[in-house]
């Protein structure tokens, strides 16, 4: 038996070895600071047997790899103290997997809510268990055995998983007096790693789905070393603090009725606002790189969602209603309609490509559990585009959405990466297809020279797609924009062009859509900005404050000079103190507040003071308006004063 390590040296083994015995052979060092091992690209357990020709890594606890294999670690950790506290008898365990930058597992507890406030208790009893520094053992049964074993635990979840395992062995892990189901990888012993945070507790249904009991979630975090745990819970401090479901109704932008409208956003003024903003600026964009602004019916026939395949694969997330015994469905998609007006006269090979733009309100059903201010909901605006081409074309149209891309994103400041989603188990048309298309996007990708990553299995049913993911200000990613070239459409809707020689043939369709939706990015831009917009989006871009009620009359002449050069601009004149209205213009984060008072009244100048309250006296109001107009055309993040 051969084993590959990184260096490209070659250890030859005549039984059956672990990782954990090559590391020792390797260095004692490498072997105390293990966490486990990558076997043919596969995470291992250190003391796991291997009895094959193989490359392996040794990684180390404070490298990339290890972290799903300390946070897996920690997940059982948690279900172990969460047993010994409330006790076997009481708890069922559903799953703990590991989640970016953490973990959390599900748990079924007889009489007991958990409650934020006994985290502190549960992390106390995990501290214990580190302490003690059990070894943890991997070890496998027969599947019936499995069963049994999990059916005289009274685990009756764990039952219902092995129950669908194909293999015939099952395996577990144990750790003191605690096993559990589990694949693995684990650490070698529970005092591997000992930074870690309780976060959060939540309901969560058992496997997703609401027909089965409602589990308790239990969140947390684990780190290889104090310095990154205690950077994260700085960052998961941050973003409390710019949590758009609390800034939004606080600055007077949006708010969701939950009793009337769940995961429906109503906007108020100021949100609307930044709203048409935001498309003022894609419809400026989408001019410039060709397409054509169109307009699609809200509710459409049943028999068009037959046809574009939603109706199988999409239908338990559609709304739909019933009219003179015809049944229509609320769009959750606009390109159908963008199909019925590509089909609305004959299209010759001259025309392509087609692109045809849209703000197309959409609904689609999402579970009440996974609602989300205005990241996750059930009704939302696209800036949804298709384009219609020939293959010849697919390769530029991708690579000139992707220009466009980041342009819009340049914007606000935004770098990206991308990942490229294949064929999923659930999809239309055949592989041959799929792997045309597929070659299509990444040929794109690789000439705008995009990095990117392939998600397996990702793509839409109806073709693949590449997704955008955009860094913010702290560090957080968001999925945005995406990019999916389809060819089963234009075959379900026999779409056609005719070629140079009269012949019709089929074009491609490709979706997109940058903002993705313009709901979910404006509530991104509130945490990006922590609701600070830029001038050029700032529902109030400044406010008119007089001294006293002496000067009211010239603020107010001030803020009609300001309001006749388009500037959005409030007087604030209310019965209250200087002080006290300038600190509710900055808790609503104006970017300017212009103060008036005898001095200015005389001179006809101005003083300024900053939301981040730097103070500018003695300004002509003629400067400042020419320096407020300029941040706004150049759509500046920064301000200029």
């Amino acid at each position: 038996m051969q084993v590959r390590l990184p260096d490209g040296s070659i250890r030859n083994y005549d039984e059956v070895v672990t990782p954990g015995q090559i590391a020792k052979e390797i260095s004692e060092g490498l072997w105390r600071n293990a966490a486990g091992a990558i076997v043919n690209g596969q995470l291992w357990d250190l003391e796991r047997p291997i009895s094959f020709d193989c490359e392996l890594k040794i990684v180390k606890v404070d490298e990339p790899e290890a972290a799903e294999i300390y946070r897996h670690t920690m997940s059982h950790i948690m279900a172990q103290a969460v047993t010994r506290i409330y006790g076997e008898d009481k708890v069922r365990l559903g799953i703990g997997p590991t989640i970016e930058n953490g973990f959390y597992y599900d748990f079924d507890i007889e009489g007991v809510k958990i409650t934020e406030d006994d985290l502190s208790k549960i992390e106390e009893e995990m501290k214990k268990i580190i302490k003690e520094d059990y070894k943890i053992e991997r070890f496998e049964l027969p599947k019936e055995e499995a069963i049994e074993f999990m059916k005289k635990k009274g685990q009756r979840y764990k039952v219902e998983l092995i129950e669908e395992i194909p293999d015939k062995n099952v395996s577990f892990y144990k750790q003191g007096e605690f096993v559990d189901l589990c694949r693995g990888p684990h650490l070698p012993s529970t005092g591997k790693v000992k930074h870690f945070k309780l976060l959060s507790v939540s309901g969560a249904y058992w496997r997703g789905n609401e027909k089965n009991p409602m589990l308790q979630r239990i969140y947390g975090t684990a780190f290889s070393k104090k310095e990154d745990l205690d950077n994260y819970l700085r960052l998961l401090e941050e973003a409390r603090k710019r949590d758009h479901r609390k800034l939004g109704p606080q600055l007077e932008l949006f708010f969701i009725n939950t009793d009337v409208a769940a995961g429906m956003p109503i906007f108020l003024p100021y949100g609307m606002t930044i709203l048409k903003e935001l498309m003022n600026l894609s419809r400026l964009l989408h001019e410039k790189y060709g397409y054509k602004e169109v307009g699609t019916p809200l509710i459409m026939n049943e028999k068009l969602w037959r046809q574009s395949g939603h109706w199988d694969h999409y239908k338990n997330n559609m709304y739909f209603t019933e009219k003179e015994e015809v049944t229509y469905a609320v769009k959750p998609m606009n390109c159908p309609g963008h199909i019925l007006i590509y089909k609305n006269k004959p299209v010759s090979y001259k025309d392509l490509p087609i692109r045809l733009f849209e703000f197309g309100r959409v609904h689609r059903y999402e579970r009440g559990g996974v609602l989300h201010g205005l990241l996750r909901v059930r009704t939302f605006t696209q800036d949804d585009a298709h384009i219609f081409c020939r293959e010849d074309q697919v390769v530029s149209e991708v690579t000139n959405v992707v220009k466009f891309i980041n342009e819009l994103y340049s914007v606000f400041g935004f770098t990206y990466r991308a990942t490229l989603s294949t064929m999923p188990e659930d999809h239309m048309g055949d592989e041959a297809t799929w792997e045309k298309a597929t070659e299509a996007l990444k040929n794109a990708l690789e000439e705008m020279k995009v990095p990117y990553v392939v998600a397996e299995g990702e793509g839409a049913f109806y073709g693949p797609k590449i997704d955008f993911h955009v860094r913010d200000v702290i560090g957080r990613e968001w999925q945005c924009a995406t990019i999916q070239v389809d060819f089963q459409m234009p075959e379900r809707f026999e779409i056609t062009y005719k070629d140079a020689d009269g012949n019709e043939k089929r074009p491609v369709m490709i979706h997109r859509a940058l903002y993705g939706s313009i709901e979910r990015f404006f509530g991104i831009l509130i945490e990006h900005y922590a609701g600070a917009f830029p001038t050029w989006l700032a529902p109030v871009q400044a406010v008119i404050l007089p001294v006293s009620e002496k000067y009211v009359n010239f603020a107010r002449e001030v803020s009609q000079v300001l309001s006749k050069e388009n500037i959005r601009v409030e007087l604030d004149d209310r019965n209250e103190t200087l002080g006290y209205r300038i600190r509710e213009n900055q808790m609503k984060k104006v970017p300017y507040m212009i103060i008036v008072g005898e001095k200015e009244k005389e001179t006809g100048r101005i003083s300024v003071r900053t939301r981040e309250g730097k103070d500018l006296h003695d300004i002509a109001l003629e400067d400042f308006i020419r320096t407020i107009k300029e941040e706004i055309s150049s759509r500046s993040n920064t301000l200029k004063y």
